[in-house]
């Protein structure tokens, strides 16, 4: 079976609500049929002439005009629907109560966590009030109050609680959403600097070094060694000057040989292009952990991120960068002696320009572990503590993020 998750904005559960609902009307019409009771011909009756053709419309609608049938006043015509069986046949009130719950669930899905309550408590009401108006003289009031009351408890906590999910759903898809753009945004910005860098930097550099060898050529041919010393002085310069340039890119870029080298040497490499791009007094105390590479270049990014937020935002002169073993786990901390974060609050991930606070989260979550920001006027810590093994769940999620990464060069 392919299961796959839906579209946020997608019309498919619309659909699927109307077909289901349209199913539940002629099943019931089957039943009050092929099982006969007393007030079966009104149930069938009932369902036949009302429930069935409204169930019918609202398919149609669905296919036709998802947005519509999403309308709020909709779940009235449930509710009229439901009555209408109700008072022509008393003898089905469980039935009805048990239906009652399944449209609550769907339309509570689809309206949000306050419609949902709203329409749950109104739908119990009406119903326990109409219940209450069929002949009841050869029914057991006790046990009526008992149904009653569970129907009500059923009604209300389904509401409020598939309204609930739902709303926590949207808004945790809404979050993974903007996450992505801005993700696929940032990976944009990316490229386009290390394209102007790279033809600003090095492609000049080696048209110059170019022009510096042809003339050191034809000082050669004219056989002035002095000056062709001299050029090749300059185009050895050149050329240093340019390693330096791309190797600094490379490590914005990150290592991409962490499965060869450790963490600590990862981090090492990096500490002089930190100290030269935002002269920063880097700190390395990390304690010998044999991590697995996953582990390794996930914790190296989130110390990447961190350094440079602390170099381009803090304000501050001094990074410190630890990592240490806590039982089955380590703990990287990353403190700087900036400003910290101000009026903005780190732990939030809808703020635009905070891309890598949300990212660093989502990293270390990835491997099963949290991550905590503390923020003073003296400064910014953030700690990342995950397991030192990769949890069986989270590998497959993490080889397709590394497939990922590797393929996105290929297709742009």
């Amino acid at each position: 079976m392919n299961l796959r998750r839906l579209p946020i904005d997608s019309a498919q559960p619309v659909v699927i609500f109307a077909a289901a609902r349209l199913a539940l009307a002629v099943t019931g019409l089957v039943a009050a049929l092929a099982l006969p009771y007393d007030g079966s011909g009104n149930t069938a009756l009932a369902l036949g002439l009302g429930f069935l053709p409204w169930s019918v419309a609202m398919l149609v609608l669905a296919l036709r005009r998802p947005a519509a049938a999403m309308n709020p006043m909709l779940p009235l015509g449930d509710l009229a629907a439901l009555v209408a069986v109700e008072l022509a046949a008393p003898q089905a009130s469980l039935a009805i109560q048990s239906a009652a719950v399944f449209l609550i669930a769907a339309h509570s899905n689809l309206q949000g966590e306050g419609r949902g309550l709203v329409l749950a408590i109104t739908w119990a009401v009406v119903l326990v009030l109409t219940s209450s108006l069929r002949d009841s003289a050869r029914m057991d009031p006790d046990k009526v109050a008992f149904h009653d009351t569970i129907f009500v408890l059923a009604a209300v906590s389904t509401g409020l609680v598939v309204g609930r999910l739902h709303a926590l759903e949207s808004a945790s898809r809404m979050r993974a959403r903007e996450l992505s753009r801005r993700t696929m945004r940032s990976e944009a910005e990316v490229r386009r600097r290390v394209a102007e860098a790279i033809h600003d930097g090095p492609v000049q550099e080696l048209i110059g070094l170019d022009m510096v060898l042809s003339t050191m050529g034809s000082e050669l041919k004219r056989s002035n060694p002095e000056r062709a010393a001299e050029l090749l002085a300059d185009a050895r310069l050149i050329a240093a000057r340019n390693i330096e340039v791309l190797r600094d890119e490379m490590v914005d870029l990150g290592p991409h040989g962490l499965d060869q080298v450790t963490l600590e040497a990862a981090i090492d490499t990096c500490t002089p292009v930190w100290k030269r791009r935002y002269a920063l007094d880097v700190e390395v105390d990390i304690d010998p952990v044999k991590l697995a590479p996953e582990v390794a270049g996930e914790l190296f990014r989130i110390a990447q991120e961190s350094a440079s937020n602390a170099g381009r935002h803090s304000g501050g002169n001094r990074v410190s960068i630890s990592l240490l073993r806590t039982g089955d786990g380590v703990e990287l901390t990353i403190a700087d002696n900036g400003r910290g974060f101000g009026s903005f609050d780190p732990r939030s991930d809808s703020e635009p320009g905070h891309l890598g606070l949300a990212s660093m989260r989502e990293r270390a979550e990835l491997l099963g572990g949290t991550l905590e920001i503390r923020s003073t006027d003296e400064g910014a810590t953030i700690v990342a503590r995950v397991p030192i093994g990769i949890p069986r769940e989270r590998r497959g999620a993490l080889h397709r993020l590394r497939a990922g990464r590797r393929r996105r060069p290929r297709e742009a």
